[in-house]
């Protein structure tokens, strides 16, 4: 993992015949499944109860089950399953199931050999000619973590820990190595081959029910075991020389302890964990610093709106003379051509309906999210969550396509709901399959198996496609949008505009101030997906969200008015390419993020980065212009239809 403050990988010899190479570092998460409780608990969230062996009950059970995920690195976004290499290995255990979100992320949930049920010392997991990699655990759905100092005292805990480091050719200790002065020797390998896991638990009120977990620790070790087939986990420790050469023989043992917590319960049993992860204060920092600009922005609007507007209302309002009327100026000259239909109505009507489907989508699921049912805890609840929500707002998405492609005095509405059913959700799923074919050839567990493939077309050609006719049947049979005012037939001259009236510096401005209200949190976004960090601050997401709509909204009306005022009415997609160049700023960013934060390295791993960041910024573009355009929509009706036009 980097350095110890930040996780990064770590690098070990390949032990494959051949050249010496290193592969990236990985890690595996080892959760285990809970059964079902009788109280009422968030769905995914029931406490299990353990008992002392020999004591079970219906209520409670003895046997603590560790499972193995899936293994990936900083280094790399191509995770593998944990029997993609040779760790010790679990024989005759039945493999859990994984829901949708989880597939989707690569997990893969695999028994493993480790016993836990009561304190045990230096016990051997496995002993392996070969050398490979790292791993992180989890038990009873908690990470294992491994906790350490960092600056200012304060303690931070990694839900993974190392399972080696490098000290380079000049001496210079490389990740993990920086915790231990007897890994010193240059150009060597340090494997971290002993765990020491600590199980804390609380005794439940009711002492006949049992235990729950609280928390669970790890401190990876290293020792050079002097007895491979009996080790006894203590000595110098276990290293290996980048230019050794031959057989390595690598003991893996571990030894466990439980210990009584009685100040934690079981509703707070993550907060240990969430406490050491992105500070909360920078959450907060965020979130005035965009509520500074959604004031400025309300300000100027209100300014427009209460002031200006309301003046040249009530001007234009007060001309009963057609001298008066010659002399209009200003934005009630273009009531003519205010609503003419835009260029490409077509590709415009298609975004706008999936853009609903994706803002529906993704206000449903953060609110569902800060309600607790999307936690970290229930894993994949997310993604699932996400891909349901699309596939069921199929209807919306056709109605609005069909009900402003009717507005705009379109006719080949077969070609509308067509567009609309495999367009954008086309673009996405051939990118997606394109990187899934990558991830296939490099044998990750990230690459989707063929059977979900088919469920995932299944569920968007049976469902989302017959659901968006159905929107598009309905918005096509209702009558077209009523303007407030009528088109002329003949297209009004548009007069020479100035620099910043004319539509690209308007458009790159206009994506600036949203920008501004997310960036923070899109910091810990990508942390979340592609530095293998927990995200959980759900609630700071949301009323984020709600403070980008209202930007979007605002920044969107005020620079449709100033085109306006300058007799420029070609709104329509002006409104939503405004709004929507926060996406090309959300690109900027993921390519900065890239280059000065990650330590990817390999042609899969970038190709991979940026065809799934061009996913993200396709989905965001289409989220915010729609949000751009409907609020243009809304202000042009509104200030067309309160003023008097013969």
């Amino acid at each position: 993992h980097g350095s110890p403050h930040h996780g990064s990988p770590h690098a070990f010899p390949d032990p494959r015949p051949g050249p010496a190479s290193t592969v990236p570092l990985t890690h595996s998460r080892i959760p285990a499944l809970a059964p079902p409780a009788a109280a009422f608990y968030l769905p995914g969230l029931a406490p299990v109860n353990f008992c002392e062996a020999g004591k079970e009950k219906p209520e409670c059970k003895s046997g603590i089950e560790l499972f193995v995920n899936r293994l990936d690195s900083v280094e790399s976004v191509l995770p593998y399953e944990y029997t993609a290499f040779d760790f010790c290995q679990a024989e005759g255990k039945k493999r859990p199931s994984e829901n949708l979100g989880q597939v989707l992320f690569g997990e893969r949930i695999e028994p493993s050999p480790y016993r836990v049920c009561s304190d045990r010392g230096c016990l051997v997991v496995c002993t392996f000619k070969w050398l490979y990699l790292r791993k992180l655990q989890i038990v009873d759905n908690m990470p294992v973590t491994w906790c350490y100092d960092v600056e200012d005292g304060q303690r931070f805990c990694n839900p993974g820990f190392p399972i080696g480091c490098y000290i380079t050719e000049d001496g210079r200790p490389k990740d993990a190595c920086v915790i231990n002065s007897e890994f010193h020797e240059k150009d060597t390998f340090y494997i971290f081959n002993h765990v020491d896991i600590k199980i804390y638990y609380h005794v439940v009120e009711n002492e006949a029910l049992g235990a729950r977990l609280v928390a669970a620790k790890l401190e990876p070790k290293s020792y050079k075991h002097t007895h491979a087939d009996n080790p006894d986990c203590s000595g110098v420790p276990m290293d290996i020389s980048n230019k050794a050469s031959g057989e390595v023989k690598i003991a893996y043992t571990y030894s466990v302890t439980f210990q009584e917590e009685k100040s934690i319960r079981w509703a707070s049993r993550w907060d240990y964990i969430l406490e050491s992860m992105p500070h909360t204060h920078i959450q907060w920092f965020s979130i005035m610093n965009s509520l500074v600009i959604v004031l400025f922005l309300s300000g100027m609007v209100a300014m427009i709106m209460l002031r200006t507007l309301h003046k040249d209302i009530a001007r234009y309002n007060q001309m009963d003379s057609t001298e008066d009327a010659q002399e209009e100026f200003g934005w009630k000259l273009v009531h003519g051509d205010i609503f003419r239909p835009p260029r490409k109505g077509m590709l415009l009507s298609v975004f706008l309906g999936s853009g609903t489907q994706i803002l529906i989508m993704t206000f449903v699921t953060l609110f569902f999210a800060c309600l607790g049912f999307l936690s970290p805890a229930n894993r994949g609840a997310l993604m699932t969550c996400a891909v349901v929500l699309w596939v069921l707002l199929g209807t919306p998405a056709g109605y609005v396509a069909a009900r402003f492609y009717k507005s705009f005095g379109g006719e080949k509405w077969k070609t509308n709901v067509l567009l609309t059913s495999f367009l954008c959700p086309g673009i996405v799923f051939a990118d997606f399959f394109i990187m899934n074919l990558i991830l296939w050839g490099e044998g990750s567990s990230a690459a989707i198996p063929f059977g979900t493939l088919v469920a995932i077309l299944a569920l968007w050609f049976c469902i989302s496609v017959p659901l968006t006719f159905i929107g598009a049947y309905f918005g096509f049979k209702k009558n077209a949008i009523e303007h407030p005012v009528r088109t002329n037939q003949i297209p009004r001259q548009i007069p020479e505009q100035s620099f910043y009236t004319k539509p690209l510096p308007g458009i790159i401005m206009g994506g600036i101030l949203p920008f501004g209200c997310i960036f923070i949190q899109l910091f810990f976004i990508l942390n979340s997906i592609w530095s293998h960090q927990m995200y959980y601050m759900f609630g700071f997401l949301f009323l984020v969200f709600i403070i980008l709509v209202i930007t979007c909204s605002e920044a969107t009306i005020l620079l449709c008015y100033f085109h306006l005022c300058a007799e420029d009415y070609h709104w329509q997609w002006r409104s939503f390419l405004t709004s929507g160049f926060t996406a090309v700023y959300f690109l900027i960013y993921a390519i900065h993020y890239f280059f000065s934060k990650l330590q990817i390295t390999g042609t899969a791993s970038t190709i991979l980065y940026f065809g799934y960041t061009m996913i993200m910024v396709l989905i965001f573009f289409l989220f915010t212009g729609t949000i751009g355009f409907f609020a243009c929509f809304w202000f042009v009706t509104k200030i067309y239809s309160v003023v008097k036009v013969d």
